[in-house]
């Protein structure tokens, strides 16, 4: 019973919309705000006649099957600019890419794959969560772990920069790491640890996540701004005073 209930949006969505022909699962997707994902059709271009998306029934990218006609965002729905340059489409596979997502972008995105003998439908409902920078602030020569807060998956590829320098990378189950006397990389999560903390540490620390699966992969940003603050010296003085002279001694 709760099956049908869950499923009666999206039918009424489709039939609203003309859809017909094979109707694929929805595909769920969940990004953060800033990402990249990338939304794949699962066929070539040049085997097909016709591919199209379309985002709250407006028509966002098109690619023909030979190429004649290409077009995205403002050049598909007569001068309608969505996204803003921010759309990609591969012209040999038709999958979509969207570059630097914001949450007004979160909702259901259709596919149309339309060949000589047949058409297809597929649905990605994607959700777009609002994200900021952690903040850690330590004092030097103290250790300070930047976690993700994600476990791994065999597929996914992490990588760390330190004012978009490269410092730490994990590719599969492989591992390079830059400044290893004072870098850990922890291959399950990803998390970066740093030891001994200088100053020159302060900065803004990136983590760039690749997430691959079969319908999509997401390029995921993480960032942390790091400030690493001097030890505190506190010094006493002690004054004594005579008609004769004037003694101060300072003891640290």
């Amino acid at each position: 019973m709760n099956l049908r209930f869950n499923l009666l949006p999206v039918i009424l969505f489709l039939l609203d919309n003309g859809v017909s022909g094979v109707i694929s699962d929805v595909v769920s997707v969940s990004v953060m705000e800033g990402d990249s994902v990338t939304l794949y059709t699962g066929v070539q271009t040049d085997q097909q006649e016709d591919i199209k998306w379309y985002f709250s029934d407006i028509r966002i990218a098109q690619v023909s099957g030979d190429l004649s006609y290409i077009c995205t965002d403002v050049q598909c729905n007569e001068g309608t600019e969505r996204f803003r340059d921010r759309l990609k489409l591969d012209h040999q596979t038709g999958s979509l890419t969207m570059t630097n997502i914001s949450n007004t972008d979160s909702g259901l995105y259709e596919l149309k794959i339309i060949s000589s003998s047949s058409s297809s439908d597929k649905i990605f409902s994607v959700t777009v969560n609002g994200v900021s920078a952690d903040e850690e602030e330590v004092n030097e020569g103290e250790s300070v772990t930047l976690d993700p807060g994600v476990t791994k998956s065999p597929n996914d590829v992490m990588t760390w920069y330190f004012n978009d320098i490269l410092i730490a990378e994990i590719t599969g189950d492989q591992c390079n790491e830059r400044f290893r006397d004072r870098l850990k990389l922890d291959h399950q999560t990803g998390s970066l640890n740093i030891t001994n903390t200088r100053t020159t540490d302060s900065g803004l620390y990136k983590l760039q996540i690749s997430i691959i699966s079969s319908s999509f992969s997401i390029s995921r940003v993480k960032r942390f701004n790091v400030t690493v603050t001097r030890g505190v010296y506190i010094i006493q003085s002690f004054c004594a005073f005579s008609f004769e002279e004037l003694l101060c001694c300072f003891d640290r």
